[in-house]
């Protein structure tokens, strides 16, 4: 007896059980689903049944969501420390890595720095990475843990307020410490007051016979460098993760995804490839010889070529460079009286530069560009026509404080004033160079405003160090001090990538170039390739061709042309543009008078009004 009431207590439970199987199966549409999914099946037949029903499913499935993020210690290609973060989703019950992202230090070091320059930048960056791990693996992973990661610009608003509330973490800190260390202080010795500076230099001009000393007028001082945090490329590194996560879980290429971001498009129509700035000598201040002026030497092939067909004909000027220089007892090629006023005749050596190019020993400033040149017409080509060059002056290295000028060679100083008119010389001699990038100091905002104002409408003048940091700009929502034709972006530090995609936009807007540039220790990543796409950038500044981390780069814009052009969305790329500065004033204070006309005709209108006399009035 006791036996029958167990027995009619399991059936109970067994149909009990059964009935909430009926519900919850009935509250997820699973027998709905399924009898279309198996009515479907049966008309098509697939040759691969289970695989059919496999695709199906996943479609019924809920979309992923970010599990955890996990930040690791990674070598850039100078075999320094960086950061690497790789972004776990749930998907489909389960926890899958999806993808990983690397991001450089914005620290760089020039190569003939002094040791102890070298070890403390070594440090710093160190900190920096240690900051950026503990951020990601114990605060980042629990702020995006359940996020849908296609939701780019909530993920990008949480990374942002993160560190806002980091950076007010640190002022606070630092003025408890401030507050803490004054008390102490108060009872010591005060500072002596600091010398008087030294007097500026005298220019002397000659009149009448005798010499009269003019006093030149000093160079501004030099700004302080804009605060970074330690921690803060865990930002940038996490953004460009998640957006190449919902990149891998769509199936879609990482610059489409960008371009939709951006243009707020499903499927863009139409995608135009940026024009390569691509270096082919280093001769600046790291280089062996007496030339410091020209820290790259760049070539931007014609547009009107294939990105495959201008790094074909760029990998043959190089390597008749190489030939060259590695012929036994080459003398430097012959210039006319230079910069310096002498003619070099030592024998010219290279060695890879840690961009990826050829650094070689010059000694005037013509040399680099007569060797290109002459390269160029041997192999059948011509400057100006077939491709253009640019120069990197990364004028910030060759200033000296104490005299007030820039070394432009070892032993040759020149005042800001006179670099504008040497630039002026430079590109009369050589037309075909398009782009001058860092000409002088950011603090030489009037020789900046003289040298676009002289140069602007042939060649394109950029701000690279000279600019600021993408979280400035945006901040200021101004692109034009120093006055420039174009600006160099990096993504670095806490730049996001909607960051990224709304600085293109005010950059765009005010008629400006966008140029997406590489840092100086590069990683294997090649994410960059897919953000210039995306993005719509003008240039893309990688450095040399030369240097796994490089190459790599280049390689994925080679897939992205092909893909571009399989599916008819590849835009031909426009000729090269300049900016009329003079022209661009005119119609800037014309703007100007016609706006002030017509206020103070409403203001004359205003006050008639006031003393007009209406008709009933009158009566």
């Amino acid at each position: 007896m006791g036996d029958g009431g167990c027995g009619r207590n399991n059936a109970h439970d067994l149909y009990n059980m059964k009935q909430r199987a009926v519900d919850y199966y009935r509250m997820n549409e699973v027998p709905r689903h399924l009898e279309e999914l198996l009515n479907s099946t049966f008309y098509l037949q697939p040759p691969d049944v289970y695989g059919h029903l496999a695709n199906c499913f996943s479609k019924l499935a809920k979309a992923p969501t970010i599990c955890k993020v996990i930040g690791r210690v990674v070598l850039d290609g100078m075999g320094h420390q960086t950061l690497k973060v790789e972004v776990f989703c749930t998907v489909q019950n389960q926890v899958k890595s999806i993808t990983s992202a690397v991001i450089s230090s914005h620290l760089e070091v020039l190569e003939t720095a002094m040791p102890e320059v070298v070890d403390a930048v070594e440090l710093e960056r160190n900190e920096a990475i240690s900051a950026a791990l503990q951020w990601v693996n114990e605060s980042v992973t629990e702020l995006l843990e359940g996020l849908d990661p296609t939701l780019q610009g909530v993920v990008d608003q949480l990374l942002t307020n993160f560190f806002a509330n980091k950076v007010r973490e640190d002022k606070e800190s630092k003025e408890l410490e401030l507050s803490l260390e004054q008390p102490l202080s108060q009872g010591s010795i005060a500072p002596q007051p600091s010398p008087p500076p030294p007097p500026p230099p005298l220019k002397r001009k000659g009149q009448r016979g005798r010499k009269e000393a003019i006093p030149e007028k000093p160079i501004p001082p030099p700004e302080p460098p804009e605060p970074i945090l330690h921690g803060s490329m865990a930002i940038g590194a996490v953004s460009l993760a998640v957006v190449k996560t919902c990149a891998t879980l769509t199936n879609t290429s990482l610059y489409l995804n960008i371009a939709s971001l951006k243009y707020k498009q499903e499927s863009p129509r139409a995608l135009t490839l940026p024009l390569l700035m691509v270096t082919m000598l280093s001769c600046g201040k790291s280089s062996p010889g007496k030339l410091n002026l020209m820290k790259e030497v760049i070539c931007i092939p014609h547009p009107g070529l294939t990105l495959q067909q201008g790094i074909t004909m760029l990998l043959e000027i190089q390597k008749q460079i190489i030939k060259t220089i590695d012929k036994p007892h080459t003398p430097k090629p012959e210039t006319k009286k230079s910069h310096n006023g002498k003619k070099g005749a030592t024998q010219i050596t290279c060695r890879l530069s840690y961009i990826g190019c050829l650094s070689i020993n010059y000694d005037t400033i013509e040399q680099p560009l007569l060797l290109i040149q002459g390269i160029c017409a041997n192999l059948g080509l011509e400057l100006g026509i077939n491709l253009y060059l640019a120069i990197n002056c990364a004028a910030h290295e060759l200033i000296d404080y104490t005299r007030g000028k820039y070394e432009v060679t070892t032993g040759v100083f020149k005042s800001p004033s006179e670099m504008v008119d040497m630039y002026v010389d430079l590109i009369n001699k050589f037309p075909s160079i398009t782009a001058l990038i860092d000409p002088v100091r950011k603090e030489d905002t009037e020789q900046w405003d003289s040298i676009c104002n002289a140069l602007g409408s042939r060649c394109n003048i950029i701000a690279g160090t000279a600019s600021k940091s993408v979280s400035k700009l945006l901040e200021e929502q101004n692109v034009s001090t120093p006055k420039s034709s174009g600006l160099i972006i990096k993504h670095t530090n806490q730049t996001t990538i909607s960051d990224l995609i709304e600085v293109t936009r005010l950059i765009e807007s005010q008629k400006r170039i966008a140029i997406l540039g590489s840092t100086e220790g590069e990683s294997s990543d090649d994410s960059l390739a897919d953000l210039a796409v995306g993005l719509g950038v003008r240039f893309l500044k990688l450095g040399g061709l030369s240097r796994g981390e490089r190459m790599t780069k280049y390689n994925r814009l080679f897939t992205i042309e092909e893909e571009l052009v399989q599916s008819g969305t590849l835009t031909p790329t426009v000729g090269q543009t300049f900016i009329d500065f003079n022209e661009e004033s005119q119609k800037a204070a014309e703007s100007l008078m016609a706006t002030l006309s017509s206020v103070n005709a409403g203001r004359t209108e205003s006050d008639m009004s006031c003393f007009s006399i209406k008709p009933e009035a009158s009566k």
